[in-house]
This record gives C-alpha cells, sequence and structure tokens, in this order.
C-alpha cells in the first residue's frame, strides 16, 4: 500500500490512535484526506485501538451512542459519554504502559488530551491524531472530504485497507516492547506501543524498511 516516492494523496478513514502500518502509509505521502461522509463500519479502527497488555493484545473501544451497530455517517457519529470511558482508557494506559521507557515523558501532556470530552468521535479522533504528529514530528496536509465517492482516482485510496483482523504486514517494524518477554512480540499495535516505547526514535523506526 506504500509507494516508492512520497507524493500524492491518501486518502483514509478516521481511526482511533491508528496503528503503525496507517503511519508506514502516510508517511509516503505529502496529503492526507480524511473520509467524512462514509457510513460507520464496525469491527475497524474507528473506534478502536490495540495496545499490548500483560496477557497480550487488549484493546480500547470508544463507547458510541447508538452502538457498534449504526448506519451513521461518519461525521455524525457521537461518542457516549454517560460513561466515564475516558478515565478507563487512561488507567488502562497507565497501567500498560507505567514501565516503558517513554511513557513518563508523555505522561502529564497525554493525560490532559484525555480529560478533554468530545461529542463526536471524528473530533475526538482528530484530536488525537494531532497530538500523535507532534510527538513523532509529523506534519501533513490534512483535508476531508467533503461527499463520498465509492471511486476516487488520483489518490491512493486506503479507505477500508488497515483492518484488525488483517493479516500482519510483512514490514511491520520491530522494536523492544514492555511484555515482550512474557507473551512475545505484538506486531502492528497502536502507534502509542511504539511511541511510549521508543520515543523521539519511532519516525525513525517507522521508516526502517523504506
Amino acid at each position: 500500500m506504500t509507494e516508492n516516492a512520497k507524493s500524492g494523496v491518501l486518502l483514509i478513514e478516521s481511526q482511533y490512535f491508528p496503528p503503525i502500518s496507517f503511519y508506514k502509509t502516510l508517511i509516503n505521502h505529502d496529503i492526507l484526506q480524511i473520509e467524512k461522509y462514509e457510513h460507520y463500519q464496525k469491527l475497524s479502527y474507528r473506534n478502536r485501538c490495540y495496545l499490548a497488555g500483560p496477557n497480550g493484545r487488549m484493546i480500547l473501544s470508544v463507547p458510541l451512542t447508538r452502538g457498534k451497530n449504526q448506519r451513521t455517517l461518519m461525521k455524525d457519529v457521537r461518542i457516549s459519554n454517560e460513561e466515564r470511558w475516558q478515565s478507563l482508557h487512561w488507567k488502562t494506559l497507565v497501567s500498560a504502559y507505567r514501565r516503558s521507557p517513554w511513557f513518563e515523558y508523555y505522561e502529564e501532556d497525554m493525560q490532559g488530551l484525555f480529560e478533554k470530552q468530545f461529542s463526536f468521535l471524528l473530533d475526538w479522533n482528530m484530536a488525537c491524531f494531532e497530538w500523535v504528529n507532534n510527538k513523532l514530528g509529523l506534519s501533513p496536509a490534512i483535508q476531508f472530504t467533503d461527499s463520498y465517492q465509492k471511486v476516487v482516482s488520483g489518490v491512493t485510496d486506503a479507505r477500508d485497507r488497515i483492518l484488525p483482523n488483517a493479516p500482519t504486514p510483512e514490514d511491520a517494524p520491530q522494536y523492544t516492547q514492555v511484555f515482550q518477554e512474557r507473551v512475545g512480540f505484538l506486531p502492528d499495535l497502536s502507534i502509542l506501543d511504539l511511541l511510549f516505547c521508543e520515543g523521539k526514535q519511532s519516525l525513525t523506526v517507522i521508516n526502517d524498511g523504506q
């Protein structure tokens, strides 16, 4: 899905702290175009991300007002803030990564992100995405679609190409994870796993093998 030269537009759905494969695709493009007029799709990264835990891969899922079966435009999907999901996600991150080399470095700033409440999933995903980009030193030009087009020419259309149950990418980066000795290496987790384990070297790890 990546290209040999950095150029053009990457069209993809909004994701919650996307997996590393998302970023390996992103760094080969100048412009990121986020699809906001698609219908929400369950079993995707749109409202979930995967982390490394002491018992293997674990999931963080953002609760939605109409659940996972809604047929709503992505731009209109609302978060269910009746439950304290942000507090739970934050506590899970602290528990999983407090022993990682870089978590303490990002902890205070990231805690502030989880204290901000959002009504729409797209807005929350974008806040998380921009937070990570700032830490990675990435600054792609970001656009949003103004209508849904099933077929789009002149772009790399990666919509619904990066999925939780897809085969592990052959170029998935290797690095040392917190629970690796216990559960083995878990490839293509959320970008947060890489960031907390490799810190300022994360972009170098992503670029490895390009």
